[in-house]
């Protein structure tokens, strides 16, 4: 909330447009779950789904022993923590159960969440659109959330920009503030990796402001 606050955030007037990846992301997943719930009670608010956020529903509704490495791997743990407090000895299955029972409301939100939003200028979504397909709209369902190099790397198919998240810029011009080409910018500051929250505004002028909090201080 704190950079919501520093760009003066005025809800029922302006739009908010998150890009996904709510949870597996610090020790609050199920209290950031539950803030973006809220915020979306706003019809201005537009909320976009992660990898993140996918994995979490998939491993809630179907056992997927692969899929549970790697969410553990990023994060996961932390998530589960936040639903079950009580979690002991790892125990997986049960926390899993848990919150598909006790949190169906989270989960049916994030299930509800967009692949993508578009205006006349942009399109929004979370890891980016493949080169690949001459119509964006046709792309498989994950890359909307997955895709990374082969986005970034190529030109797109589109004469809108393409806002995304997913890949933090860091590895793309070595900053962590908000990256700007041709036809993409790149607004995933890092916060995970210890560096940035970013937020770009764009103005009903076309002009674009960056913002950003430290990752230490987000609250």
């Amino acid at each position: 909330m704190e950079l919501l606050d520093l760009v003066d955030y005025q809800a029922g007037k302006d739009r908010l447009i998150l890009l996904g990846d709510y949870v597996d992301r610090g020790p609050k997943s199920k209290e950031v779950v539950q803030k973006v719930m809220d915020l979306a009670k706003n019809d201005n608010v537009v909320v976009l789904r992660g990898n993140h956020d996918q994995r979490f529903v998939t491993l809630v509704e179907n056992r997927n022993p692969e899929m549970q490495k790697i969410f553990i791997k990023y994060g996961g743990l932390e998530t589960l923590k936040s639903y079950c407090p009580f979690l002991e000895d790892n125990d997986l299955v049960g926390a899993f159960e848990f919150i598909r029972k006790a949190y169906s409301h989270h989960i049916d939100f994030l299930k509800k969440t967009k692949l993508y939003y578009e205006d006349n200028h942009y399109i929004y979504v979370h890891a980016g659109l493949n080169p690949n397909y001459e119509n964006w709209k046709n792309q498989p369902e994950r890359d909307f959330y997955t895709i990374r190099g082969e986005f970034i790397n190529h030109k797109t198919n589109t004469e809108k920009k393409v806002v995304f998240g997913h890949t933090v810029t860091v590895f793309i011009h070595g900053s962590a503030d908000i990256w700007f080409s041709e036809d993409k910018i790149g607004i995933d500051g890092g916060c995970a990796y210890g560096y940035q929250l970013n937020c770009l505004e764009i103005g009903t002028d076309h002009k674009l402001k960056q913002y950003h909090v430290p990752c230490r201080s987000i609250s």
